[in-house]
């Protein structure tokens, strides 16, 4: 089976890079927030010493 090839213009390719781009940000805000959030609050009262 032949896949039918189609070309798109530098517009429309920068269009969806864009796309792609600003949800790959967004994917690594959410994955790294937590873990920076977590590292900079203050420790739970009653643990150690």
């Amino acid at each position: 089976m032949k896949k039918k090839q189609t070309k798109i213009t530098r517009k429309e390719a920068i269009k969806k890079f864009g796309k792609y781009a600003a949800m790959t940000a967004v994917g690594t805000f959410i994955v790294l927030n937590p873990q920076k959030s977590a590292a900079q609050s203050p420790p739970t009262p009653g643990w150690g010493s």
